[in-house]
């Protein structure tokens, strides 16, 4: 590394946030960025650690230190490269990660860990600031047609990739608009939709054709399919989880990506047929405690709730890594997000038991009970509810932040694809049992980070190549075409 004491010398220091008041009076993102040299200096911080683990931390294998050493020396130009050449959009990991790369960062065990998912946030808007991202096209193209369905990281990486393999690619969107999870399930104050858009124009530029508002299989028959040489379903996990409750069915309980989905559309002036799921004036009730529940208490602060507060049926987090996850691995650690931090009471070891409406069917309280968790070798851990402590809590809005159960299932039964246990899309390689269809993402994996998807969606797209052309010069996980340093 180019300054071997760099650990020693500097801090960490994060992005500074807006005000919790200034904020919540509109949709924008609200982070205030480092000055170039304090972000220079936490490059600096990178250790010369025999082995870095925040390799084999991060699902892309981003080659961190070399980008790190590049910062140092102020190199910023290679530092991008380095960057690109094992992920796609670090605009969008620098803002949505919850960086497991940091969590496996060698100075972690003496320090806080190196700021990596700032600094990749920091190498990409510089690069955009510069112009030095700009389209790329193939020099050359095959004979050879691919259908990439869903837009979302997965989908969006797969089809970088492969049109960079000279292929001609199609990208199916059932919304009007590209970016799947990242463009309506994610809020604008965490990731502004321009910053999809300016990386969808590179895209396009670089000869990939998005067709908007077509649902494979609804509106577009998937026989059509047949037309391309290779297909890949990058759906995504969309079937949204429930609650076997009574009362579920009541005016006020809604689905969380419904009601984030919304804001959205209401935000940039798209409409939509649904009723509308406003959080103004009520007492607003988010079930689920990820990052989702956060999403939502975000946003029914900004719509003026009244009151918010979140329901989470596991034991809280420890505030610090527990012995169950001892360094390098993920630690299971209590999060506070800036949602969280804007208003919000948060509960744990609660169960709904029941959705309380009045005579028109509209919900007014929830009730709850207290529960823990018996945990047997061998067993699954076992829900036990707490005799005497039921309790109701005033509700106008029941938002279900509870996560999703897998793909949807057209795809798969109209194309006769087989499942895997866990009802994703079953695949080798990501090649499903149909030979020149492939699947990547959330539909393959299941739910997951958007790291992962565009993961998936890399590996995917050199299976598919090779599958094609019977060889590929598409990276593997960790290796891409990187700069002379």
């Amino acid at each position: 590394m180019g300054k071997i004491t760099g650990f020693l010398e500097y801090k960490r220091v994060d992005e500074n946030y807006k005000s919790v008041k200034e904020r919540l009076k509109n949709y924008e993102e609200f982070t205030i960025p480092l000055k170039e040299k304090d972000a220079q200096h936490q490059g600096s911080r990178c250790m010369d650690c025999g082995i870095p683990f925040c390799h084999s931390g991060c699902p892309l294998g981003n080659l961190i230190p070399d980008f790190n050493e590049m910062i140092h020396k102020n190199e910023w130009k290679k530092a991008l490269d380095i960057l690109h050449a094992t992920n796609n959009f670090p605009e969008f990991t620098g803002r949505l990660c919850p960086a497991p790369c940091e969590k496996a960062c060698v100075l972690g065990i003496i320090e806080e860990p190196v700021s990596i998912e700032n600094i990749e946030k920091n190498i990409v808007e510089k690069g955009f600031q510069e112009g030095w991202i700009t389209p790329h096209p193939p020099k050359e193209r095959t004979n050879k047609n691919i259908a990439i369905v869903g837009s979302g990281p997965a989908g969006l990486a797969a089809a970088q990739q492969l049109n960079r393999a000279g292929h001609t690619i199609t990208v199916f969107e059932r919304d009007d608009a590209v970016g799947g999870l990242l463009r309506y399930g994610i809020p604008n104050f965490k990731l502004d939709k321009g910053i999809i858009d300016r990386r969808i124009t590179i895209l396009k530029e670089e000869g990939i054709l998005f067709k908007t508002n077509i649902n494979v299989g609804i509106n577009y028959s998937v026989e059509k399919l047949n037309e391309f040489d290779a297909v890949v379903l990058c759906g995504g996990a969309t079937q949204k989880r429930s609650l076997q409750t009574k009362g579920i069915d009541a005016k006020g309980v809604e689905q969380a990506m419904d009601f984030l989905t919304q804001q959205t559309k209401n935000l940039y002036g798209i409409p939509f047929d649904e009723k509308v799921i406003s959080a103004k004036g009520k007492n607003v009730i988010v079930i689920g405690g990820g990052d989702t529940g956060s999403d939502c208490v975000g946003t029914s602060n900004r719509q003026g709730a009244k009151s918010v507060i979140n329901f989470e049926i596991m034991p809280k987090p420890p505030l610090h890594r527990s012995k169950t996850t001892p360094w390098p691995f993920w630690p299971l650690q209590l999060k506070t997000s800036s949602s969280h931090q804007e208003g919000c009471e948060r509960n744990w070891l609660i169960n709904t038991k029941e959705f309380i409406t009045n005579d028109k069917g509209e919900i007014k309280a929830l009730k709850t009970i207290e529960v823990k968790w018996k945990y047997t070798p061998g067993q699954r851990p076992q829900l036990i509810e707490k005799e005497g402590t039921e309790k109701i809590w005033s509700c106008d809005l029941a938002l279900l932040a509870l996560g999703f159960t897998g793909p949807e299932k057209t795809l798969s039964n109209e194309l006769g694809l087989t499942l895997d246990e866990r009802s994703n899309y079953k695949a080798s390689n990501y090649q499903t049992n149909i030979p020149h269809i492939f699947t990547a993402g959330d539909m393959h994996r299941g739910q997951s980070l958007i790291v992962w998807a565009i993961n998936e969606g890399r590996e995917a797209a050199r299976e598919v190549d090779l599958f094609l052309m019977g060889k590929s010069n598409l990276p593997t996980k960790g290796s891409g075409d990187l700069p002379e340093v």
